[in-house]
């Protein structure tokens, strides 16, 4: 009995000098995530702006139709967040996020935006878009192929919008 007692003490004392590992649910991800989805912002005010930013500076914009309850939206603007991503994107795009809610399920939003650059349906999220300047949709086989962002690589994700090269 007390052989077994002086085991468990010895037991804890050693659990207690490892180095402490995070939990499985607060492990970093495969991939960061982001929510940079608002309900409440002016999508048409914003692509509007972004559109008149990127003929001042002669840039592409880049129009992620997205939601934030959406695992592969938030895969892809977290990846948009670090340092790799933002320096490129920053030096060739207007980065534009809109929030659609579910449009796979007769509830979205700002769909009118998508259909205002020749998208006539989200039938997943996220669905990027790469405009011109003037509002030419630069990508339209794949703008709606975005819907497993969060299962790509950062090197293929970083390749494919690098590609499109500024006015």
């Amino acid at each position: 009995m007390l052989r077994r007692g002086l085991f468990a003490c010895m037991a804890l004392v050693m659990a207690a000098a490892l180095p402490f590992a995070a939990p499985a649910a607060e492990a970093e991800a495969e991939h960061p995530e982001a929510r940079p989805f608002d309900e409440a912002r002016p999508a048409l005010a914003d692509v509007a702006m972004a559109l008149a930013r990127a003929a001042i500076n002669r840039k592409r914009v880049l129009l992620v139709m997205g939601a934030n309850w959406c695992h592969d939206s938030r895969g892809l603007a977290g990846w948009f967040e670090r340092p790799r991503f933002a320096a490129m994107l920053d030096r060739r795009y207007e980065l534009v996020f809109v929030d659609v809610a579910q449009p796979q399920e007769g509830n979205g939003r700002n769909i009118d935006i998508a259909r205002r650059f020749g998208i006539d349906e989200i039938t997943g999220t996220p669905t990027v878009l790469v405009l011109s300047p003037e509002g030419a949709l630069l990508n339209p086989e794949t703008a709606p192929t975005w819907r497993n962002a969060a299962s790509r690589t950062d090197d293929e994700i970083f390749t494919y919008f690098d590609a499109f090269e500024p006015e």
